[in-house]
Order: C-alpha cells, then sequence, then structure tokens
C-alpha cells in the first residue's frame, strides 16, 4: 500500500483525488421582501469553508468531526452532487466539473451513503438494484451476462445470488449494507466516498463492513474516502485522518500518529471524550461552551471561544494549515501549535497515553 503521507513529486503519479481550498456555502436568508422588511441582508450558513487535502492511490483518507461539521457536505463535493462555491476538486488529475461529464471518468467514483434503510429502493428487485449501473455504463451486454455479474457481486460481499430475487425489506441493515456496497461496485470503480456506511449498524455489524471494506480493498485496490464520527472506526480504517470542526480542517496527520500524539486542542478533547474502560480515575478536561453556528462563525480562529489555550491573536486571526512543531507529517491549523504553547509532542502523546 502506498505511504498515505509520502510527498508528492513531479515524477509520481497525480493523487486520486484532491481538493484545493474548497468551500460550500447554502443561502439560508428569509424571503426578500420579509428581509426588506426587516432591513437585514442575505445569511450565508458556511458548510465547508477552505478544505484542502489529497488521496494518494490505494489509501484511505477518514474525516471526523462533530454531526454538523461538513463532513458529509466535503463527501457531496467530491463526488460532483454539490458544485463548490469555492475551490478545485480534482479526479486523478482532472478537475472534477470535466471528470463528471465523461462517462468514462464518472463510473471510476462511486458513494456508499450512510443510511441502508434509505438508500435502495424499495420496489426494485435487489438484481435490479446492482444491475442500474451496470446498464447506465453499459458495462454487460444481454440479461445473461448482466445476471452473471450481479451474481458475482452478490457472492463478493458474502451474500448468495439467490438473493438477488428479494426485495430490500426482507433484508437486515447489515445486508442492506452490503447491497449498497455491492451496487457501488458494479460499475468497476477505483475510488469510493464512504458517508458514515456503519452508523445506522449494530457494533458487531459494523465489524462485519469494515472488514469486508477492508479486503476489497486490498484485492480491488480502491481508494477511499471515509466519513465517521467513530474514532475507533476511524483508528481501524484510516491511513490519514483529517479532524473538521466548524467547516474546516483543523489537523491532518497519519492516523496512528493522530492517535498517539494529537496536537490541535480540538482533536485533544475528541481524544479525551473516548471512554476510559480501565477505569483509571483520571481527570478528564470537558470542553466548554457549544459549537458555534456556521452562519455567524466567530472570527479568527474558529475554535477560541472554547480553546483553553486562546490567547488575542488566535481571536483575530485565522490560523492556517501548517507542518506541527517537531513532525513533518502532521499539519495543524492552530496558533498555539505553531507558538509552541501547546506542550509540544511530548505533551500531546502522554494524554494521548492516558485517553488510550
Amino acid at each position: 500500500m502506498p505511504d498515505a503521507t509520502a510527498p508528492m513529486t513531479p515524477t509520481t503519479s497525480p493523487p486520486m483525488l484532491e481538493t484545493q481550498d474548497v468551500a460550500r456555502f447554502f443561502d439560508v436568508s428569509r424571503p426578500l421582501i420579509q428581509r426588506v422588511l426587516a432591513g437585514e441582508g442575505k445569511r450565508m450558513l458556511r458548510a465547508v469553508d477552505g478544505v484542502s487535502f489529497a488521496i494518494p492511490k490505494g489509501t484511505t483518507l477518514s474525516l471526523v468531526g462533530e454531526s454538523g461539521c461538513g463532513k458529509s457536505t466535503v463527501a457531496r463535493l467530491v463526488v460532483g452532487l454539490y458544485g463548490p462555491t469555492r475551490g478545485k476538486v480534482f479526479f486523478d488529475g482532472q478537475d472534477l466539473a470535466v471528470a463528471r461529464s465523461d462517462a468514462a471518468q464518472r463510473k471510476r467514483m462511486q458513494m456508499i451513503f450512510q443510511d441502508p434503510y434509505a438508500s435502495l429502493n424499495p420496489r426494485w428487485r435487489v438484481r435490479d438494484i446492482i444491475a442500474e449501473p451496470i446498464r447506465a455504463f453499459g458495462l454487460a451486454q444481454g440479461d445473461a451476462e448482466i445476471s452473471a455479474r450481479v451474481a458475482q457481486l452478490l457472492t463478493q460481499v458474502g451474500l448468495s445470488p439467490l438473493d438477488g430475487q428479494k426485495y430490500p425489506h426482507e433484508f437486515s441493515g447489515g445486508q442492506r449494507q452490503r447491497i449498497s456496497i455491492a451496487r457501488a461496485l458494479s460499475s468497476n470503480p477505483e475510488f469510493l466516498v464512504c458517508d458514515e456506511p456503519t452508523s445506522a449498524l449494530d457494533v458487531s455489524v459494523q465489524a462485519q463492513i469494515l472488514n469486508l471494506m477492508k479486503d476489497l480493498q486490498q484485492k480491488l485496490g480502491l481508494t477511499y474516502l471515509f466519513i465517521s464520527h467513530n474514532l475507533a472506526v476511524v483508528r481501524q480504517v484510516s491511513d490519514r485522518v483529517g479532524v473538521m470542526y466548524l467547516g474546516r480542517l483543523v489537523e491532518l496527520a497519519p492516523a496512528e500518529t493522530l492517535f498517539t500524539t494529537p496536537r490541535h486542542p480540538y482533536t485533544r478533547a475528541l481524544m479525551e471524550a473516548i471512554p476510559d474502560l480501565e477505569m483509571t480515575g483520571r481527570q478528564r478536561i470537558p470542553v466548554g461552551g457549544e459549537v458555534p453556528s456556521p452562519i455567524s462563525p466567530p472570527s479568527g480562529c474558529p475554535f477560541h471561544p472554547r480553546c483553553p489555550l486562546a490567547n488575542d491573536r488566535c481571536k483575530a486571526e485565522r490560523p492556517e494549515m501548517k507542518p506541527a512543531r517537531g513532525t513533518e507529517q502532521t499539519a495543524v491549523a492552530c496558533h498555539a501549535v505553531e507558538e509552541g504553547r501547546d506542550g509540544g509532542a511530548e505533551a500531546a502523546a502522554g494524554m494521548a497515553a492516558l485517553a488510550n
């Protein structure tokens, strides 16, 4: 598997997916007449506000964060369901707007949705659900060839070819998600966007689905963008992890580095939230305050109203993603880390050891 942290050089191939300062704003203003009478302007919800990352081929990048931080919006941006308000998305070195207009490129990218109960058409048999992308992209000719491909896909995800005759309501949640995975694989994609694919499933079923996805990645050379709020899941499947807060990336690091030496104060707060199963009695430092509104985000660093390390610079100046002190593999958007006010990597490692 390629090194997810290796820097790009002119001789290396382009990443499978790259975003450059991508933003997506939604107009949530009241109707024009009401705004005129109230004397107010437009209100824009900044769901994603300048996100940049790259995913090398054959690797997994996970995005984590609280509900409403913009993870799922990023997922929809990178598959073209939303157009960016600002910035660019590149798929295998090609502008996504161009790639989406080419059927040969479009079939290389698929998405697995969060809710297996809502993402499958209840009126279609499973064989028709899985066969639809095959027919749409003309990947097989004749009913016999399509049926053989559907049977192969069902077997590949751990189901029986006879299950193709059934309807979605005849399956459990885990089995439905396997059907969703089979549908996503039916166009022979190289890149999958997984939007919290295990959040609606029982823990035991989650493990089965995650193991299936890892096996498929190894066998088929797939590249994943994995969206989740479950840190345990993220640690199991990821090569790199990006932490999002209020529409922005605040930390991007190799998975084990993030869990052993988290640098951003918000990442450390997430680690503090991990249950202490060994009941060591360690003191926890909860994060105070509430998540600010993405409609009117705070000035400077968006985390400064809740950050124990915030100073006047944090309140006035928005931090940019920069390599953290002591490592080139971790990028952090934090003035305290840049200035060395966070205690450094040793303090982060000690805190993470207590959390784990």
